[in-house]
């Protein structure tokens, strides 16, 4: 089964604990990502799952995503990941991904990108 989702920050907030101590947390918007494509072993080499997240128009989407999405009847995506899994058993195409993967108390491993902002000059630094 997979245990991975795709996610956007949406801001920062704090919570406070029993003896009123603040923790800094992050808010992320995880899932539904739909299942796009199923790649197994047998055809590709290698057991993995290409997953979507936010959708977008049609026109915004490039030719290649557009293709993909179309082959699999489902609404283009912002961003296609690949995750690797063990096995490919019981996943279908268009099945959705949501945070019930996850239980309370699992330990996550996040990783994010930055916009890229350019030279910003002496100043804006």
């Amino acid at each position: 089964m997979i245990k991975e989702i795709l996610g956007i920050k949406k801001g920062m907030t704090r919570i406070y604990d029993e003896q009123g101590n603040i923790t800094p947390v992050t808010l992320i918007q995880a899932g539904p990502c739909p299942v796009v494509s199923i790649k197994t072993k047998e055809n590709d080499g290698y057991n993995a799952v290409q997953i979507g997240f936010g959708e977008c128009k049609e026109k915004n989407a490039n030719k290649p995503l557009a293709g993909i999405f179309k082959k699999s009847n489902i609404k283009p995506h912002r961003w296609l990941r690949e995750c690797r899994v063990e096995k490919v058993d019981g996943m279908q195409i268009g099945q959705e991904i949501k945070l019930d993967i996850f239980a309370k108390g699992d330990i996550l491993d996040v990783s994010g990108f930055t916009k890229g902002k350019g030279f910003a000059g002496v100043i804006k630094r």
